[in-house]
């Protein structure tokens, strides 16, 4: 009877416990869900456009710099 008794008063008290989890996560998502954050895969791949791109503005001065020469040497 005791054990039964006790048993029934975990049950209650573990109830609360999962309802306060439960309203915690979801307030936290929905906060975290408001602040500008950007994941680290979003970080990387912006990290690998703007390497793509810099590698191209290189070959792209290169391909100026020799029509510049190009120019100047027929004139």
């Amino acid at each position: 009877m005791i054990e039964t008794l006790l048993q029934a008063i975990m049950e209650q008290i573990d109830q609360p416990k999962k309802d306060i989890e439960h309203n915690l996560r979801a307030l936290l998502n929905e906060a975290v869900s408001k602040i500008d954050l950007v994941s680290k895969d979003e970080i990387e791949r912006q990290r690998t456009a703007l390497n793509n791109a810099n590698l191209r503005l290189n070959e792209l001065l290169k391909q100026v710099e020799a029509l510049e020469i190009k120019i100047k040497n027929n004139k």
